[in-house]
């Protein structure tokens, strides 16, 4: 496929690209590696700290203090795009602030944060829900397969002792 498309370029626009490849500073492929997984483990130790802390002063037993502690990461996601905070820092660590709850919740706030002047309905719930819907669909469809999966296997190794 880039061979298509390099033979549509002009001469001179393959030359561009040749210079322009050439000129393009290296990436620091290493560190950015070290600050996704430092930034990365920071957030989960985050996630951690606020189950510990339902456990502890909320009464609830780890099984259960997961629910409220997803709420709170997806909230403390919303809450810093909306301040601009969380793009500086996904800028800086990359890969690492896409932790799932975390990076989910923060690419949703900023298609309904961009989208906010097309109004509520079509521009930030449709926005917000162009990019949701196929995650959605994906899990749920993933989930799907997952199950029958497993209802075969657990078919397999049920019937075959009769």
């Amino acid at each position: 496929m880039a061979n298509n498309a390099k033979k549509k370029l002009t001469p001179v626009q393959q030359e561009y690209k040749r210079m322009a490849t050439a000129r393009e500073p290296a990436r620091p492929v290493v560190k950015n590696c070290i600050r996704a997984f430092f930034v990365g483990g920071l957030i989960c130790i985050l996630g951690q700290a606020i189950t510990d802390m339902f456990v502890y002063w909320g009464g609830f037993d780890r099984e259960k203090a997961a629910n409220p502690t997803v709420a709170v990461l997806i909230i403390l996601s919303v809450f810093l795009t909306a301040l601009g905070v969380y793009d500086k820092m996904a800028q800086w660590a990359g890969a690492g602030t896409a932790v799932p709850v975390t990076g989910f919740a923060n690419s949703m706030a900023s298609a309904a944060i961009e989208s906010r002047s097309e109004g509520l309905v079509l521009g930030v719930g449709g926005k917000m829900f162009t990019l949701a819907g196929p995650v959605i669909v994906f899990g749920t469809i993933a989930a799907f397969v997952v199950g029958i999966v497993h209802f075969l296997i657990n078919q397999s190794g049920a019937g075959g002792g009769h």
